[in-house]
């Protein structure tokens, strides 16, 4: 949708009041002209009209005016009308506009003792001055509607300047530096500017207090994020230690080896989950990621989750048609396809999970109940009042779409409730969207 930006607001303002005036002060002038030209022909009929009853008087054979602009008519009291024309006769004394013969006059009637004079004033030279009076008066609306826009252009820019200079500084500055300590574009760093004293520099210094709250809060996460993973990394690792410690002892059984196999397998998934929460709170990396196979990857991930079904009639494959190789950290990966088959492993009580690797992504089909369409809109939100319309509260899902955008990535759902559900994850950029339903 387009929206006019604040200055051609303002100007657009002015354009119209500048019609507005224009045409109350055009319409003005017209009335008053058309009224001032009648009452000039109506003192003009007058003086002619004086004029011939005083010649009347003095000879009563005296013969009307007869000019180009005015025409006199006299109706006797013996019945001679003087040739006077049809549209004229029987009037009552007074003033008219009529038309005769396609020509507009004005028309003085007066009743006398020696019968009824009709004046008239030939009123086109009168109607001429008017349609060029009225064109003037166009072209003069026209250009003060020119000059109020421009007016108005002008000065709109000389009052929001403080405005976009504000703006202008905002834009120059980012909640944290480049290297997410503040740096040179510390928003709180304001020595040596100074803000106006209007409500332009009200509103300066609140975006800076609002600013400055932004970056404390992110100081606090980023800290919070960075202490908690590097304390929960001493026990992972001393867990994973210990892990490989008992595999290595000969005197477990196969029994206890395999729970032993299952510790393991989860402390590498909290370990990754951690990795992968830091590397999303960071705002960049110092260096670029080498390149990760995913179809080790997606191996593993499949063998990770396998105990989620051995007690229950679902078989879980892994189709590798391609072998991508991307440059994302393995953690990163790691999480998003697991969680991804975790899901489908946790949802489907018989059948089949199948995760097939193709050259541009991974899809993950599974037979399970599927979801119902009013929930999918919501599988990928972190906002708890939607969340809690679909099954399951935690961050897996969301997760996924976290990563799947800090990568470039696209995610797609579709599901069918009864046949099952189809997640994919695309190695290029695009909108989240939704895929058919592959059937097995």
């Amino acid at each position: 949708m387009f929206r006019a930006t604040l200055r051609l607001r303002v100007a657009a303002g002015f354009a119209v009041l500048g019609v507005a005036v224009s045409l109350a002060l055009g319409g003005w002038l017209h009335l008053a002209s058309r009224d001032l030209e009648q009452r000039l022909i109506d003192e003009a009929l007058g003086a002619e009209l004086e004029d011939y009853l005083a010649r009347l008087s003095r000879n009563p054979d005296s013969l009307p005016p007869d000019t180009a602009t005015l025409r006199g008519y006299v109706q006797r009291p013996d019945g001679d009308d003087g040739a006077v024309p049809p549209a004229l006769r029987d009037l009552p004394a007074g003033r008219y506009t009529l038309d005769l013969d396609g020509v507009s006059f004005r028309v003085a009637v007066h009743e006398g003792p020696n019968g009824t004079l009709v004046m008239l004033h030939n009123r086109s030279q009168v109607t001429h001055r008017e349609e060029r009076f009225a064109l003037i008066l166009l072209l003069g609306m026209a250009l003060a509607t020119l000059v109020s826009a421009a007016g108005g252009w002008w000065l709109a820019g000389r009052v929001i300047a403080p405005v976009r200079e504000l703006a202008e500084r905002v834009r120059a500055r980012e909640p944290l530096g480049e290297d997410g300590a503040g740096g040179r574009s510390d928003p709180s760093a304001t020595d040596g500017v100074r803000l106006p004293n209007d409500e332009v520099g009200e509103l300066a210094q609140t975006i800076e207090g609002y600013m400055r709250q932004l970056r404390a809060f992110v100081e606090r996460e980023r800290a919070f994020v960075s202490n908690a993973s590097h304390e929960l990394r001493t026990p992972l690792a001393v867990i994973q230690g210990a892990v490989e410690v008992l595999q290595a002892d000969s005197r477990l059984d196969e029994r206890t080896l395999r729970r032993v196999d299952r510790i393991g397998r989860a402390t590498r998934g909290m370990t990754d989950l951690t990795t992968a929460l830091l590397m999303l709170a960071r705002e960049g990396h110092a260096s670029p990621p080498s390149g990760c196979a995913v179809d080790a990857v997606l191996a593993e991930v499949v063998e990770l989750y396998r105990p989620l079904v051995l007690h229950k009639p679902v078989a879980l494959e892994c189709v590798v048609d391609a072998h991508p190789v991307l440059a994302v950290e393995r953690p990163l990966l790691a999480i998003a396809l697991g969680n991804l088959v975790r899901n489908a492993c946790a949802y489907t009580e018989q059948g089949r999970v199948v995760a097939t690797l193709d050259a541009t992504g991974v899809r993950v089909d599974d037979t399970g109940p599927g979801i119902p369409a009013e929930e999918l809109g919501c599988l990928f939100e972190q906002d708890p009042g939607c969340r809690r319309r679909v099954r399951g509260e935690g961050i897996g899902l969301p997760l996924v779409k976290r990563i799947a955008d800090h990568q470039g990535w696209r995610v797609s759902v579709a599901s069918l409730p009864g046949q099952g559900t189809s997640f994919r994850l695309d190695f290029l950029s695009g909108p989240t969207d939704v895929a058919p339903v592959r059937a097995f």
